[in-house]
C-alpha cells in the first residue's frame, strides 16, 4: 500500500484553489459577454437599397462610422422606449451597410431628406472588454504564480518543473492489496535468505546488536542474472521486519540537466530518515554507480551521472550504520561498479542470488502452483528436473503460460501435456503452423532434424523430442534436449561432444542430399561460438595452451559478446586454426556417425515427414539402436 506524506500528499487536498481559479475565470467572462445579449441585433443590406430607403423617408436615423453605415428606420425609432432617467433605449433592430469609396453624395442626401446623422467612431466592442484586456492577462499570471507556489509548498507531484529535484521513490507498506511479501513467497534462493536474516533481526531487535557496539552493514548489493528474485527479496525483508519499503530504480536519478540526479539523492535520503527504520531499495544500481575510472578521451564524460554517484557515496558516508536505514541494492553486471561504492562502510556485503539448482526450482514452482488447478498426477519434481537454468521469473512464465493453455483448452485443471507445450513455447517459441512448408523444404528439415538427433543422442545426451512443426523466429524444426541434471562444468569432451551435435543436421544434409541448405545457419554460429570460447577462455586448446585471450564483458547476462584481449596478429592466425581445426574435427566425426547410421536416419526421417512429431516410446525405440562410428 502506498502510503501518504509530505512527500506523497493527497490528490484531493490540491484540487481547491484550481476550481476557485476556474470560477473566477468562467465570472469574468460572463460580465464581458452579458452586454451582447442587450446590443441590437444587425441586419447588413446593400448600400443602393440603404440609399432608396432614404428617398422614400423611410430611415429615421443614421450613424455614419469608418468602414460602414448603420441606421434605424422610422416605423423602429416609433417603437422604441425610454428608460426610467428618460434616456431613449435603441430599438431592438437595426441596419448596417458598407458605402461606396469617397462617397460625397450621403451628407446632402441625408440633409435633403431630414435625416437625422452624425459620426461615431468604430471602437470595436464595449468598455467591458475594453477593461477585461488589461486586467484579466495580468490578473491570471498572478493567479498562476500562486497555483504554482501552493503547489510546491505542498509537495506537488514529480512531473511539476519545480520539483525536478526531487525524489521520484515510491514507498510501501506491502503490495497494493496491502499484504505483505514474507519470505515465504521467496523460494529457491535460501543462500540469500540466509544473509539477509541478520539484517530483519537488526531492524526488529536493534538494541541487542548497539549495545555490544556491534554495525549493522549499511548497504548490501544482491547480485544475480535477471528474474531470480532479487527485487522480491528486498521487499520480502521489509515485510518480514514491518518497517517501510522505499523503492527506486537508478535511472530515475539520471536527468538531462547536470545537479537535478544529485539533489533526488539528498532527497531520497532525507525522505528514509523520516521513515526511519526503513528499507532503501535502489534497483539496476549499474545505471548510477558506473565505475568513473577508465581510458580512453570520453572515459569520464557524463558529469550529471558522476555528480550523482558523488552525492551517493556522501550520503551514505552521512549517517551511521545503527540508524535503521538499511540501503539495498540490486544489479547483474557488478564488475562496471565503482570500486567506492562497494568499499567498507558503504555496500558492505554483497549477496550472489543465482539460478537455483533442481530443489530451488521445485520449491518456486510450488509458491506459483498454489493458486493454479493442478491436475491430481502432476509430479512437480518432474517439471523442475526438465528446467535446468531457469530462473524464478522463468518458471512463473511457465506456470502461467500452462494455465493459459489450460484455459484455452477448456480444461479443468492444468495437465503435464499443458506444462510440456508451455515448455516448448517458452524455449522454441510458439508454433507457427501458417508458415507452410512445400515438400522439398519438409524433407531437408526432417532429414536434418534427425541428424541432430543421432549425433546427440551418442555423443551429447538425452533427446526429448524431434519436431518439424516451425515454431519462433526462422525455426522451420526443433531437437529438444534436456539435461538429465544440474551441470555446472563442462569437461572437454562434452563440449566437443556439443559442437559435434550442432554440425548433425548440415551433416545429415550432406550425407542424404550431397549438398547444405540455409537451414544450418544457427547451428554454424552457435558452434563457432563454442568452439572460439573453448580456445580463448578455457585453454581447451594444445597449442595455445591455458592462456586467457578474452574478457568476459558480465558474468550474469547470459549472451553478451566478450572482448578480444590485445594480440599479435601470430596469435589471431593461430586462434582462427584452433577454431577451424575443432569445427572441423567435430564435423568430420558428425559425417562418421551418420554413416554408419545411414538406415536408422532414413526411418527416421520417413517416420518424421508422416507424423512431423517423434518424441517418447518411439523416438526412444529408434534412438536406442544408434551405434557408434
Amino acid at each position: 500500500m502506498q502510503i501518504e506524506n509530505d512527500r506523497y500528499p493527497n490528490p484531493q487536498k490540491q484540487g481547491n484553489f484550481g476550481g476557485c481559479l476556474l470560477t473566477i475565470i468562467i465570472l469574468f467572462l460572463f460580465l464581458g459577454f452579458f452586454p451582447l445579449f442587450n446590443y441590437p441585433s444587425k441586419t447588413e443590406v446593400p448600400y443602393s437599397q440603404f440609399r432608396n430607403q432614404v428617398r422614400e423617408g423611410k430611415v429615421g436615423k443614421v450613424i455614419v462610422k469608418e468602414n460602414k453605415v448603420e441606421y434605424f428606420l422610422k416605423t423602429d425609432l416609433n417603437k422604441a422606449k425610454k428608460s426610467k432617467s428618460g434616456r431613449l433605449i435603441p430599438p431592438e433592430k437595426s441596419y448596417v451597410t458598407v458605402p461606396l469609396p469617397k462617397d460625397q453624395t450621403l451628407p446632402q442626401l441625408l440633409e435633403d431628406n431630414k435625416v437625422e446623422f452624425g459620426v461615431r467612431p468604430d471602437s470595436g466592442g464595449n468598455w467591458i472588454f475594453t477593461a477585461l484586456g488589461w486586467f484579466i492577462p495580468p490578473f491570471l499570471i498572478f493567479l498562476i504564480v500562486i497555483w504554482f507556489a501552493n503547489r510546491v509548498q505542498s509537495g506537488g507531484d514529480a512531473s511539476n518543473p519545480l520539483n525536478a529535484g526531487k525524489s521520484k521513490a515510491r514507498v510501501y507498506l506491502g503490495d497494493a492489496n496491502g499484504v505483505k511479501v514474507t519470505f515465504a513467497d521467496v523460494a529457491g534462493i535460501d543462500e540469500a535468505k540466509a544473509e539477509l536474516e541478520e539484517i530483519i533481526d537488526f531492524l526488529k531487535n536493534p538494541d541487542r546488536y548497539t549495545q555490544l557496539g556491534a554495525k549493522i552493514p549499511k548497504g548490501v548489493l544482491l547480485i544475480g542474472p535477471p528474474g531470480t528474485g532479487k527485487t522480491l527479496l528486498a521487499k520480502a525483508v521489509a515485510g518480514e521486519a514491518g518497517v517501510p519499503f522505499i523503492n527506486v530504480s537508478g535511472s530515475e536519478f539520471m536527468e538531462m540537466f547536470v545537479g537535478v540526479g544529485a539533489a533526488r539523492v539528498r532527497d531520497l535520503f532525507n525522505q528514509a530518515k523520516q521513515l526511519s527504520p526503513c528499507i532503501v531499495f535502489i534497483d539496476e544500481l549499474d545505471a548510477l554507480g558506473k565505475s568513473r575510472g577508465g581510458s580512453g578521451v570520453f572515459a569520464s564524460s557524463n558529469e550529471e551521472r558522476e555528480q550523482t554517484l558523488d552525492q551517493m557515496l556522501t550520503q551514505m558516508d552521512g549517517f551511521e550504520a545503527n540508524t535503521g536505514i538499511i540501503i539495498i541494492a540490486a544489479t547483474n553486471r557488478p564488475e562496471i561498479l565503482d570500486k567506492a561504492l562497494l568499499r567498507p562502510g558503504r555496500f558492505d556485503r554483497q549477496v550472489v542470488v543465482d539460478r537455483p539448482d533442481k530443489l530451488g526450482r521445485l520449491a518456486i514452482l510450488k509458491v506459483h502452483t498454489q493458486n493454479i488447478k493442478l491436475q491430481a498426477d502432476i509430479d512437480l519434481s518432474i517439471i523442475a528436473g526438465r528446467t535446468p537454468g531457469f530462473a524464478g521469473a522463468d518458471l512463473a512464465n511457465l506456470v502461467n503460460e500452462a494455465a493459459l493453455l489450460a484455459a484455452r483448452n477448456h480444461r479443468e485443471a492444468v495437465t503435464i501435456a499443458d506444462f510440456n507445450e508451455a515448455l516448448e513455447r517458452v524455449i522454441a517459441g510458439l508454433e507457427k503452423k501458417s508458415r507452410v512448408l512445400n515438400a522439398v523444404e519438409k524433407k531437408i528439415v526432417a532429414y536434418h532434424e534427425c541428424g541432430h538427433a543421432i549425433v546427440g543422442a551418442l555423443v551429447s545426451g538425452q533427446v526429448e523430442k524431434i519436431s518439424i512443426v516451425p515454431r519462433g523466429v526462422g525455426a522451420l524444426g526443433y531437437t529438444l534436449q534436456l539435461p538429465e541434471e544440474d551441470r555446472f562444468l563442462m569437461l572437454e569432451s562434452e563440449v566437443r561432444g556439443r559442437i559435434t551435435t550442432l554440425l548433425g543436421g548440415r551433416s545429415a544434409e550432406e550425407v542424404v542430399f550431397g549438398e547444405v541448405s540455409t537451414g544450418a545457419s544457427d547451428d554454424i554460429q552457435k558452434a563457432t561460438d563454442l568452439a572460439e570460447q573453448a580456445v580463448t577462455m578455457y585453454g581447451m586448446s594444445q597449442n595455445l595452451g591455458p592462456i586467457a585471450l578474452e574478457k568476459a564483458q558480465s558474468s550474469f547476462l547470459d549472451g553478451s559478446p566478450n572482448s578480444r584481449r590485445s594480440v599479435s596478429s601470430v596469435v589471431a592466425a593461430a586462434i582462427d586454426r584452433e577454431v577451424r581445426e575443432m569445427i572441423e574435427n567435430a564435423h568430420h566425426q558428425a559425417i562418421l556417425i551418420l554413416k554408419t547410421n545411414r538406415d536408422l536416419l532414413e526411418e527416421m526421417a520417413q517416420y518424421l515427414l508422416e507424423h512431423e512429431v517423434l518424441e517418447g516410446d518411439v523416438l526412444y525405440s529408434f534412438l536406442n539402436r544408434v551405434q557408434a562410428s
